[in-house]
């Protein structure tokens, strides 16, 4: 087995596009290919089908080498959950929350697991593509390093660094991150990429000779262009101009702080005739068809900002009105009555009263539900999944929102009470079937749904990411070092 690194010169430059578009490449060159990020941070996460957690952004990768997603694909998981610091999540299991003054004293035993997830990948692929974290020269963390350097080194791989053009600085990125690097790691360098170029290539031309005498030896093997329509996932779920997209009526999303798979809002962008708008102001509420509370990785913490800023009555009068609201996981807990996390499990401690619009009642517990799920809508099945701590028990009769089948057969899932309703499913708007309903029944007439299910879409998005990187990017040198 070989390994390529897609290292990057900060947070946030393209490291996962790259990689998952780099790993769809591989697989159409007959490799087999498969990712892996050591070391995570982010609270968009995807359910295993043997139960268990990792990365959105791992699980995208899995689906473009043509793979299930598994743990080993991302064996540390940090999820964060306000100022007790992050839920620690290993080999897809939580390990309850770690303050970040205490992260790093796991250093060796973490790295051991790490380590062990490594060299079980040897046998079991071609080539294992190494998304890095952050940067690879923190000064104040290399010394810990569980994403970047060590595991290329482990695997005596090789690395790929991805700069970010659209921010500016692009030079000193490259030849900063060259600079710091420590010698013994420059030869293993196939080369650097500029990510996210906006405008005329030709005002651009042979960045490569302009950087020579600041990082020689690192050549710049492409540009690549900036292309909307090819950004199926990112890393935190927001990229510039995520907050604000498409155009007629509006489905608001309330961008609490801690705020969770925000991917589930994704599958609107390819439909015509939708607004989505994230807002973190109430009195961005005004002309909303449709009001979104998607899910939290702090959900008491969540909940008190909302009643501090002014939403509770906001989105009660929006009720009242005939504003379609809708609650996602814990978007879903916060339309209940009341929420009690009296050990602080999934976030903030204590007990608080929800908007009350729906009627149930939620506990959180220490063992957490992550499971897959067959949602079905007009005819169309499609699969989702559910990640929560929390138990909710409905207070009164009251109608289900759908029936789902998982692995103990089908039941009823969700709430829906006149205009308002609840669901612990993340990628139930992945169905144009579901998109439609909502849409309806929020009195969006202009709205026009993509037909296919997101999922299909995604897996035609991996495809033209491939045939972009390999368009705009000399990939000779990944070639030279895999023997293709």
């Amino acid at each position: 087995m070989k390994a390529i690194g897609v290292l990057g010169t900060g947070s946030s430059v393209g490291k996962t596009w790259v990689a998952t578009a780099l790993g769809a490449w591989l697989r159409r060159q007959g490799v087999r290919v498969a990712p892996c990020k050591t070391q995570n941070m982010s609270n968009n996460a995807w359910a295993l089908p043997e139960g268990g957690e990792i990365a959105r952004a791992q699980a995208m990768q899995a689906e473009a080498c043509g793979l299930v997603p598994t743990a080993e694909m991302n064996p540390i998981l940090l999820k964060p959950s306000g100022r007790a610091g992050s839920q620690l999540i290993l080999g897809g299991r939580p390990e309850g929350v770690v303050p970040a003054a205490d992260y790093y004293l796991e250093y060796d035993r973490l790295w051991t697991r790490v380590a062990g997830v490594l060299d079980g990948w040897r046998t079991r692929c071609d080539v294992l593509v190494l998304e890095g974290a952050g940067s690879p020269v923190e000064l104040n963390l290399m010394d810990r390093d569980l994403a970047n350097l060590r595991p290329i080194r482990h695997l005596d791989g090789r690395w790929l660094l991805v700069g970010d053009i659209d921010r500016g600085g692009i030079f000193a990125q490259l030849a900063g991150t060259w600079q710091l690097l420590p010698a013994a790691d420059r030869p293993r360098g196939l080369g650097a990429i500029v990510n996210r170029f906006r405008g005329d290539k030709a005002l651009f031309a042979d960045p490569g000779h302009r950087l020579l005498p600041h990082a020689p030896g690192l050549a710049v093997l492409g540009t690549i262009p900036w292309r909307r329509d090819l950004q199926p996932e990112t890393e935190d779920g927001f990229d510039r101009g995520d907050a604000d997209r498409g155009s007629g009526d509006t489905i608001a999303w309330i961008r609490y702080p801690r705020v969770a798979n925000v991917t589930d809002c994704q599958p609107w962008w390819d439909d015509a005739g939708v607004r989505t708008r994230w807002i973190d102001d109430p009195g961005q509420l005004a002309g909303a068809k449709a009001i979104v509370l998607p899910g939290s990785k702090n959900t008491l913490g969540d909940l008190r900002w909302l009643r501090t800023n002014g939403w509770f009555e906001a989105v009660a009068a929006a009720a009242r009105n005939g504003v379609l609201v809708v609650g996602i996981c814990g978007g879903y807990q916060m339309l209940g009555e009341r929420l009690d996390d009296p050990e602080g499990l999934a976030g903030d401690a204590g007990s608080e009263a929800g908007f009350g619009l729906l009627p149930l009642t939620t506990g959180f517990r220490p063992d957490k539900i992550v499971q897959q799920v067959t949602a079905e809508c007009d005819g169309r099945s499609w699969g989702a999944y559910e990640i929560h701590m929390g138990r909710s028990t409905v207070t009164q009769p009251c109608e289900p929102l759908q029936m789902v089948k998982d692995s103990e057969g089908t039941r009823p899932e969700g709430l829906r009470r006149g205009m308002v309703w609840g669901t612990y499913l993340h990628g139930w708007f992945e169905a144009p079937e579901v998109r439609r309903k909502v849409a309806a029944a929020a009195g969006i007439v202009g709205h026009r749904a993509e037909p296919i299910l997101w999922a299909e879409k995604r897996r035609e998005v991996y495809a033209q990411m491939a045939d972009h990187l390999a368009a705009h990017v000399d990939l000779g040198p990944v070639r030279r070092y895999l023997d293709l």
